[in-house]
C-alpha cells in the first residue's frame, strides 16, 4: 500500500491560481511515477498531468500551458500548480501513483494507488 494524502483544494474565482499537494509514504518517492486526474459530476475520471521519477512530464491538452506538475522527491510530494483557472476545471482532483517510476501514464489503469480526492470549485 502507498498512502496518498491530497490537500489544497478549495473555492476560487475564474482566473485565480491554486496549488494541490499530494504526499506519499512508504517506499522512496523516486520509486514512483505520479499522476493527477479529475472527475466532474456525471463525468468519467479524466487525466490531467503525469510525471516520472526524473521530472519528465505530460499534460492533457485542456490544461497545457496553465497547469504544471512539479515533484519534490526529498519531501515525498507531488504538486499540481493550477493557474488561470476556469469554471470547467471544477472537479474532484485525485492523486495517483504507480510503482513503475518510468511510466508516464495517462489512463486510470496505469496507476496502482489513489488518494481520497480534493474538491476544486471555480466560480465564474
Amino acid at each position: 500500500q502507498v498512502p496518498l494524502v491530497e490537500s489544497g483544494g478549495g473555492l476560487v474565482q475564474a482566473g485565480d491560481s491554486l496549488r494541490l499537494s499530494c504526499a506519499a509514504s512508504g517506499r522512496s518517492f523516486s520509486d514512483y511515477a505520479m499522476g493527477w486526474f479529475r472527475q466532474a459530476p456525471g463525468k468519467e475520471r479524466e487525466f490531467v498531468a503525469a510525471i516520472i521519477w526524473s521530472g519528465v512530464n505530460t499534460y492533457a491538452d485542456s490544461v497545457k500551458g496553465r497547469f504544471t506538475i512539479p515533484r519534490d522527491n526529498a519531501k515525498n510530494t507531488v504538486y499540481l500548480q493550477m493557474n488561470r483557472l476556469k469554471p470547467e476545471d471544477t472537479a474532484v482532483y485525485y492523486c495517483a501513483a504507480t510503482t513503475n517510476p518510468f511510466k508516464l501514464g495517462s489512463t486510470t489503469s496505469d496507476y496502482n494507488y489513489w488518494g481520497q480526492g480534493t474538491q476544486v470549485t471555480v466560480s465564474s
